[in-house]
This record gives structure tokens, C-alpha cells and sequence, in this order.
């Protein structure tokens, strides 16, 4: 056992001993000296720490006082009763601190339980009551907060953790502290009434035992009594202090003096002020000049000083500020850090930072937030950190993604807007601002937000600006996520993957495939928007087939195909006929006899003219899948397929290929035309 425990549980043992075993006045005397030291270590620690959490034991301390001093009331009790003797301490408090006069120390003894119960402890109560209430209602407001700077990178998973840790630790010791102001209100009520029973109880004993008059047995017991009362309420009256003080301590970055001293004395005007208030007092008033005028003049002087500090202070914070950077400047790293691409930035023009302030209302770091979890839900894979910054270069209402610190698209928004866009079937138009959705490109127009009932009613898609950002957000993550994925963010899902199936993963990595080649795998799935959530089996087709082959290419297409189920339920609803664009086999042919394999993998040699008038064909069918309203998709024999999407992706960025093998059996397709050559 460690002696800290040794010693509280001695402390809470020996304050249970006093309410039970007489001790003699001359432990009484040390009890009570050391109960003094207790209070007076309590008073100065909470004046000197720095937040509320340095002493976050302190409810719980408050218990531990409370009962020790209500021990010794009892012990000393019990002495003035039986032997009318309790001590050195309880005689001089009451000879010394009482004026040797039972009325004296009864009136000194009133005002501290008023001053107690009237001013420090109803004040503590209250304000631990509000501080418990505000810091309950404040928790999932910091909570949000803390989300949305891991999201941005600005602060980092071990500093969220600590953080949350606090707020969790700050509701816990304020709600305590809550509980805790009672015992100091109980133990200041218990006194008074312990005081009015020794008095009355000493004086019954000093006539009926010790056959004193009444006016001789008062003054005897009573001036005990209140030596007895005023050695235990001063230590609770310091401890009410501490309550007070911890509970209304604000700041978190200084202690209390330096801060109240700072706060009171800071201000020069202030202190001319009063110090000319005073010499005026002391001139033109009868008050005693020589302790007014010197005490003025003491103001004015301090405010003198202050006021040359204040400006030394000022010279002194500019001169280290430009040192500081000049030395950012000189430093080699300084170079560096500016070596760093963030994989994902949001830039904006100043008129869009309200969107992006939480103080202001904006929900655009949380829709950040969601984006993440959405991306990860529906892809399978973690999307970097996104960087949120204000460019003053911007035009107030533009704002810029870019990948790898090189833009790749921008917008634009009207702050007090909503963006109509016509789904197709509204005939009757409305009046505002024309545009095109930034996402889509779509033909959509700015209204006002009188004109959006209007819009929603006759059939408009209505969209608030920042829904706008974040669906443009997530388009452009989801058409760049391939090139996102490092290798770390797969040794990263690979980790994930070995604490359930350890066996598969140690069979795959390093044995059969790099994570390099696991990565190309990977990446050639999003690059197709096919999610690679179910990490387990993409995992146990590879290690089916690295036996081989080490192709990704070819890896990849055996992963699609025992991905046939979701790849099925993203692309053809069940219980519908989708139509389909089939090849020719001439077409297949041909692609398949321009394949040229070599060591680096297999690449196309088809003839330009012949590349030409297959990208005609498909350019022909796919419009006539569009003017459809449907998706176009192109369905091929599994050894085509791979290469018939090489072939068309720099033509057709979101055109569907997939292969027969990789349709259920079940999914009806329905063929509206064939490419041909």
C-alpha cells in the first residue's frame, strides 16, 4: 500500500475515532492545529492553480474536512463537559480572537456563520449549480467542435482523445461540486447548533456539577463555547473560500494573483482616477489630508509605472515577434514544411467563411464530418483530411478543391441563395439569377429565400449553398478516392483486416502479393467506384488466383467477378429490365487481337482509324441510353472487358463496363444497341 493511502485512510480513521473514543486536550490541541494547516494549504492551492481539473479530488476533499472538523467539535465537546479543560487552542480562541468576553466572542462567532452562510456559501452554491448546468448543456457543442478539428487535421487523434477526456472529467467535477457546496452549507448549520448545545449543556453542568451561579457558569462555559466554535468555523470559513474561489476560477492559463492583480491594476487611467479622487477628498473635504493626499499621490505614481510597463511590454512583444520571425524565416525546415501537399483542400473566398464558422451558425465542418463517414460507408476505404481555408486571393463567393495541391475544380455561391433546378417535368419557370450546378453542370438558377416555397411547391429542387459545397465535395472525392489511397491507408485497412482473419492475411502479404500490388488492385476498384468494403473477400480471391498470375489487371477483373453480387445491386435494380449496350463480336475481336502482353502488362496496338470508329459507335449508343433517362451501360465478354474500358475512359469518364460474369443470374438485361466497327 502506498503512504498517501496509508495516510488519508488514517485521516478518515481517526476523525471516525474522535466521534466515538475522549482523546485528552493535549491531542485536542494538535488536531485542531493541524485542522488550521489543512485549511489554510486548501485556501492557497486553489489560489494558485491554474484550472479547475489541477484539483478535481476537491468534492470529495470537502467530505473529508467537513467530517474531520464535525469530529473535533464532538471531541472537544465532550472536554468542555466532563472536564471543563479542552485545551490551549479552544481557551486563547476564545480569550485572544473572542476579547476574553463571552458577548465578544458570541457577536465575532455570529458574524462568521452570517458571512458564511449568507455570502460564501449561497454565492458557491448558485454558481456551482450553473457551472454544472452550462457545462452538461455544453457537451455535445464541444464534442462537435473537437470532430470537426481532428477533420481538418488541426489538431491530431491523441489530442482529440485528451480533449474529450476533459470535457468528460470537466461535467464530472462540476456536477460534483454541486453535491459538495452542501457539506460546506451542512457543516456551517452543524456548528451553529453544536455551539447552542455546548452552551447551554456547559452551563446546565457548571451549576448542577460544579455548583456555580448562573452568571459565573455562562461566563465560564459560554467564552468555551465560543473559543470551541470560533477554532472550528474559521477553518470552515477557509474552506468555504476555497469553494468559492475554485469554483468561480475562470482562466486556464494563469494563475489567480497574476490574473486579478493583472485585471485590477492593468489600467493606468484607472489608477489616476482614483488616486486624483483621493488627494481631492483629502484637500477639500475634512477627512485627514495626510493619509488621502499621500495615498493619491501612491495611485498616480503606480499608474505612472504601469503605464511605462505597459509600454516597454509593447516594444518589447514587437521586437520578439520580429525576431520570432526572422528565425521562422532563417530555420532550414522552414523550407520544409512547405514541402507538404495536403491531399484534399477546400479553399474559399471570405464571403463563404460564415458557411464555415461554427460561432456563426455554419454546419459546413460537420457536413465535412459526414462526407468522411459517407465515402467510407459506401466506398469501403478512409477519405483523407480535408483542409478547410479562407483565401483572400478568391472572389468573395468562389471557392476551389484541389488534389494534391493542384486545383481540379471551383464554384461559386450567393451566400443568402437557394439554387432551383428544374428536374426535368416543371414547365412553369421562375424568375432569378441563371447558373449551372457546379457538380453536374446542370442549367439551375439563384433564388431568394421568399421565392423558395414557390419553387418546391411547383416541383423545383431547391438547394442551400452549403449542401451545394458538400455534394460538389463529394463528386470530386469520389472521381479522385483511387489516386487518394496510399499505401499506408491500405496497410492501414490490412491491419484491420488481420485482427479478425490473420490466417488469410499472413497467407496474402508478403508471401504472394506486395502492398504495392494489393494497392493497384484496390485502386483499379475505386477508379470503377466498386467498394472494397468487403476487404475480405477481395483478399481471398487474390490469394485464390495469385497462384497464377501477378497481374493486377487480371487480379483485379477475378475480384470483380466474386464481387458480381453488390456489383449486380449497384447497377441493375431488382425485379426491372435494365437496358444495355452489348459489343459486337467482330469489335471483341478485334480488341482482343491488338493485346500486346509484355513484362510490364498488356496494352492496346489497335489501329487509330479502327480506335475511331469504335468511339463513334459507342459515342452513338450511349445518347441514345441518355435521351432515355437511364444509365449507360456496356455489358462484354470477361477476357474484353478490362480492355474495352482502357480503351473508352479517356473518351467516357463515367461509362459503365462490366463483364457477363459479373451479372447475377437473376438481373434481366435488355440489349438497345451494339457497338460496331
Amino acid at each position: 500500500m502506498k503512504k498517501a493511502d496509508i495516510g488519508v485512510a488514517l485521516y478518515i480513521l481517526a476523525a471516525v475515532i474522535f466521534l466515538i473514543v475522549p482523546i485528552n486536550s493535549t491531542l485536542l490541541d494538535v488536531m485542531l492545529a493541524l485542522n488550521i494547516s489543512l485549511a489554510l494549504i486548501v485556501l492557497f492551492n486553489t489560489l494558485f492553480v491554474k484550472e479547475v481539473l489541477d484539483m478535481s479530488f476537491f468534492p470529495t476533499l470537502l467530505l473529508f474536512t467537513t467530517i474531520f472538523r464535525i469530529a473535533l467539535n464532538v471531541s472537544s465537546t465532550r472536554l468542555i463537559l466532563t472536564t471543563g479543560q479542552p485545551g490551549n487552542v479552544v481557551e486563547t480562541f476564545g480569550n485572544f480572537v473572542g476579547g476574553g468576553d463571552m458577548i465578544v466572542g458570541a457577536v465575532v462567532f455570529i458574524i462568521l456563520i452570517i458571512i458564511q452562510f449568507v455570502v460564501i456559501n449561497k454565492g458557491s452554491e448558485r454558481v456551482a449549480e450553473v457551472s454544472a448546468r452550462f457545462t452538461l448543456d455544453a457537451m455535445p457543442g464541444k464534442q462537435m467542435a473537437i470532430d470537426a478539428d481532428l477533420n481538418t487535421g488541426a489538431i491530431t487523434e491523441v489530442q482529440a482523445r485528451e480533449r474529450r477526456n476533459k470535457i468528460q472529467e470537466e461535467a464530472s467535477f462540476f456536477g460534483s461540486m454541486d453535491g459538495a457546496t452542501k457539506y460546506v452549507k451542512g457543516d456551517a448549520a452543524a456548528g451553529l447548533i453544536i455551539t447552542l448545545v455546548n452552551l447551554i449543556g456547559g452551563t446546565a453542568m457548571g451549576m448542577m456539577r460544579s455548583g456555580m451561579e448562573f452568571g459565573e457558569a455562562i461566563q465560564r462555559y459560554g467564552l468555551l463555547t465560543m473559543g470551541d466554535g470560533l477554532c472550528s468555523q474559521i477553518p470552515s470559513l477557509l474552506i468555504s473560500l476555497a469553494t468559492g474561489i475554485l469554483v468561480t476560477k475562470a482562466s486556464k492559463e494563469a494563475d489567480f494573483s497574476n490574473i486579478l492583480v493583472g485585471q485590477l491594476f492593468g489600467i493606468p487611467k484607472v489608477l489616476y482616477l482614483v488616486g486624483g479622487a483621493l488627494a481631492f477628498l483629502g484637500i477639500f473635504t475634512p477627512l485627514e489630508w495626510f493619509l488621502f493626499v499621500p495615498l493619491g499621490i501612491a495611485f498616480v505614481v503606480a499608474g505612472k509605472m504601469v503605464d511605462k510597463n505597459i509600454g516597454i511590454e509593447s516594444i518589447e512583444e514587437e521586437v520578439s515577434m520580429a525576431e520570432t520571425e526572422a528565425e521562422e524565416i532563417r530555420k532550414p525546415e522552414n523550407v520544409v514544411s512547405l514541402l507538404q501537399v495536403d491531399p484534399i483542400e477546400l479553399e474559399f473566398g471570405y464571403g463563404i467563411i460564415p458557411l464555415a464558422d461554427v460561432n456563426q451558425g455554419g454546419d459546413l465542418l460537420d457536413r465535412v464530418v459526414m462526407i468522411r463517414r459517407q465515402i467510407a460507408l459506401e466506398l469501403g476505404t478512409v477519405v483523407p483530411i480535408i483542409r478547410l481555408r479562407d483565401n483572400i486571393q478568391l472572389n468573395p463567393n468562389q471557392y476551389i478543391i484541389k488534389i494534391k495541391g493542384i486545383q481540379v475544380t471551383e464554384g461559386e455561391i450567393l451566400f443568402d441563395h437557394y439554387m432551383a433546378m428544374n428536374p426535368g417535368y416543371v414547365e412553369e419557370e421562375i424568375t432569378g439569377i441563371p447558373t449551372f450546378e457546379p457538380s453536374f453542370h446542370l442549367p439551375a438558377i439563384w433564388i431568394t429565400e421568399s421565392q423558395r416555397e414557390r419553387a418546391e411547391s411547383l416541383g423545383y429542387t431547391v438547394v442551400d449553398p452549403p449542401s451545394i459545397i458538400a455534394t460538389h465535395l463529394t463528386e470530386v472525392i469520389r472521381s479522385h478516392i483511387a489516386e487518394l489511397l496510399t499505401r499506408q491507408d491500405v496497410q492501414n485497412l490490412v491491419n484491420n483486416l488481420k485482427e479478425s482473419n490473420p490466417v488469410l492475411v499472413d497467407e496474402l502479404i508478403p508471401k504472394q502479393l506486395g502492398l504495392g500490388e494489393v494497392q493497384k488492385v484496390l485502386q483499379n476498384l475505386l477508379n470503377e467506384g466498386i467498394s472494397i468494403r468487403d476487404l475480405l473477400s477481395i483478399f481471398e480471391t487474390l490469394a485464390d488466383h495469385t497462384s497464377t498470375t501477378r497481374d493486377t489487371d487480371v487480379l483485379t477483373e477475378y475480384v470483380r467477378q466474386n464481387l458480381k453480387r453488390a456489383i449486380s445491386n449497384k447497377y441493375f435494380p431488382v425485379n426491372e429490365t435494365t437496358s444495355v449496350i452489348t459489343l459486337d463480336p467482330h469489335v471483341e475481336q478485334e480488341i482482343m487481337s491488338s493485346v500486346k502482353q509484355t513484362e510490364q502488362g498488356a496494352y492496346l496496338t489497335l489501329d487509330p482509324e479502327k480506335t475511331k470508329t469504335i468511339i463513334s459507335s459507342v459515342e452513338e449508343e450511349v445518347s441514345k441510353l441518355e435521351n432515355m433517362g437511364k444509365s449507360a451501360i456496356v455489358i462484354t465478354s470477361p477476357i474484353v472487358r478490362m480492355y474495352f474500358k482502357k480503351l473508352t475512359e479517356e473518351y467516357f469518364k463515367d461509362l459503365i463496363v462490366v463483364s457477363y460474369n459479373e451479372v447475377e443470374s437473376n438481373v434481366e438485361l435488355q440489349s438497345v444497341g451494339m457497338v460496331t466497327a
